[in-house]
């Protein structure tokens, strides 16, 4: 399989143009199915025809208070009015930033940091939420916005037939904050070039078309979210059809409604949520929903187990989801979200290091290395790469990339800019450092780690995700994507340190015999000893705004200077 040229028209169309195409289509385009109701969903819609008269209003209220390049950030609920918001700033010529809304706790600290960060004064939202946001903008240290504008009060005018505000492929599109796994939020900057790309690269690596319905609950600030239900979708002229990513964590048999109930359904979904609908939904329910009409399940955002893949399959191939459906996916902010992604063979799992990781498969539209990093002990020989961008073998290092879905930088931060986006290879600038850990076989990629978080003791490289899937097997009350493993400096040199939410609905528990359980198995497996364990409460461990164990602010949160447990700890 080669890998594709992006044509050149999609590189110079901006994304918002293609509603233009459909000025007239009365076909549905994006649908917000209210969970609100304790009984059945109730679905929201807009037409093409439809959403294009609101997505003109919202550029006319902007053209009266921006100029073309400004910020605005979009801070709204999971429904029609984020939709509309986000690609009314693309028609203006702003440059867009989405963002949560404050009324999850703890998404109130990132909301401050980003709003400090990039400059936006004019806020875009519903009307049910404008009063909250007023209240949020009075008591967090923020910038006081010039304006807070709720998008579902704007005058509509059908007769409106201005055309989207003239921008360059290289002006920014929006702003997309970082999850801050490893380093505090920064804002990629997405051009218009790189978003119509990446459009392009999703719709022909899953085949999406008008013919495909895009389903799904992830959040619309989170890269993966704006990708699959909102861009690839105005990319390919088909449906949308979603519901609040709360919704699937109360009900997680949600969002197997929304993949049988609509046909030739493309979903997208971090591992723990294929784990969850596997664990939380009993086979009785499952039954209750045929899964034949998937086309694609995307899995992606954190680490795909090889576990999850075996035990979802095991629990819905008997009630129709197709085998080849299941698409192990990698991507990244920087990237504009994808890099690369399995076929329709179906999931292979492989054995590298002496552990089973899930193979991601090719890239579409760009090029892929693994480049050698010697300071950390990586190999420092790669193998030449044939025609199609992807060699026969590499052994584990950083995966860099090229390609026109690369972004143009972080925002207002131009040495870790040069740092990141502008890496030198084989007398060739331009390559990004992803920071991911990966190898190369049979001319497919495979993901195994983070190159920050790599763990060093006594010359020996440790991934944390090794450790923290041992710990997680360890003993009963511990389970998977509920560790976080770091490493620690000390008078003894490098250690580990472990930090493990107990379960939810735990028993009564001897804390002792888990550590116990935790250390043993880290010695065993991987003949490592811990510097310390900790059993924390559920919810103790910090996460990204993907839901993902942010490891670097578990170690600021549970390790001092001294060796200690943090008093900010359980």
């Amino acid at each position: 399989m080669s890998t594709k040229e992006v044509p050149d028209e999609v590189l110079r169309t901006p994304l918002v143009h293609r509603l233009l195409e459909r000025a007239d289509v009365d076909r549905p385009a994006y649908t917000h199915l209210d969970c609100s109701n304790r009984h059945e969903p109730v679905e929201d819609t807009l037409t093409w025809a439809e959403l294009l008269v609101h997505v003109r209003a919202v550029a006319a209220k902007l053209r009266e208070v921006i100029q073309p390049g400004d910020r605005v950030a979009i801070t709204a609920r999971q429904d029609l009015s984020y939709v509309v918001a986000f690609f009314g700033a693309l028609y203006a010529g702003a440059v867009a930033v989405p963002l949560s809304a404050p009324d999850v706790r703890a998404h109130r600290e990132r909301l401050v940091g980003v709003l400090n960060d990039c400059d936006a004064d004019i806020w875009l939202t519903s009307a049910a939420l404008v009063e909250r946001l007023t209240e949020f903008a009075e008591a967090e240290p923020v910038p006081a916005p010039r304006e807070i504008v709720a998008v579902d009060t704007l005058p509509l005018d059908p007769a409106d037939r201005s055309l989207p505000s003239p921008v360059s492929p290289e002006d920014p599109a929006y702003l997309q904050y970082t999850s801050g796994t490893t380093r505090s939020p920064a804002g990629v900057i997405i051009t218009h070039r790189a978003l119509s790309a990446a459009c392009w690269q999703i719709c022909d690596a899953y085949d999406v078309g008008a013919h495909t319905t895009c389903v799904g609950w992830i959040p619309f600030f989170h890269d993966m979210g704006l990708a699959q239900l909102v861009a690839g979708t105005m990319h390919s002229g088909g449906r949308t059809v979603f519901i609040a990513p709360l919704e699937f964590i109360r009900r997680p048999e949600r969002w197997l409604l929304l993949m049988s109930a609509y046909p030739n359904t493309l979903t997208a979904a971090p591992n723990f949520a294929y784990d969850l609908v596997t664990e939380a939904v009993p086979e009785a329910k499952r039954a209750e929903y045929d899964l034949s009409t998937v086309s694609i399940a995307l899995s992606g955002s954190e680490p795909v187990r090889a576990a999850t893949v075996r035990e979802f399959l095991a629990a819905y191939e008997p009630h129709g989801f197709p085998r080849g459906a299941f698409r192990p996916s990698y991507g990244l902010a920087e990237a504009t979200v994808y890099v690369a992604s399995g076929d329709s063979g179906g999931p292979v799992v492989t054995e590298v290091d002496g552990r089973e990781v899930v193979e991601i498969g090719w890239p579409r539209g760009q090029r892929v290395r693994v480049v050698p990093a010697p300071d950390h002990g990586l190999p420092a020989k790669v193998a030449p790469a044939p025609d199609h961008g992807l060699p026969a073998k590499v052994d584990a290092g950083e995966i860099w990339v090229k390609g026109p879905n690369v972004a143009a930088g972080y925002w207002r931060r131009p040495e870790l800019t040069a740092e990141v986006f502008d890496a030198e290879l084989d007398g060739e600038g331009g390559w990004l450092r992803t920071g991911d850990l990966g190898t190369i076989r049979n001319g497919r990629l495979s993901v195994t780690g983070r190159l920050k978080d790599l763990i060093i003791i006594d010359g020996r490289n440790h991934s944390p995700h090794d450790i923290e899937e041992t710990v997680a097997a360890a003993h009963s009350l511990l389970g998977p994507e509920r560790v976080a493993a770091f490493a620690v400096d000390g008078d003894e040199g490098e250690g580990v340190v472990v930090v493990a939410e107990r379960a939810r609905k735990a028993p009564d528990f001897d804390e002792a015999e888990i550590a116990r359980a935790a250390t043993r198995a880290v010695a065993e497996r991987h003949d490592v000893r811990l510097r310390a364990f900790f059993l924390v409460k559920p919810g103790g461990l910090p996460r990204t705004s993907s839901g993902k164990v942010a490891r670097s602010a578990a170690r600021t949160r549970y390790w001092t200077a001294d060796g200690t447990e943090s008093p900010h700890g359980s």
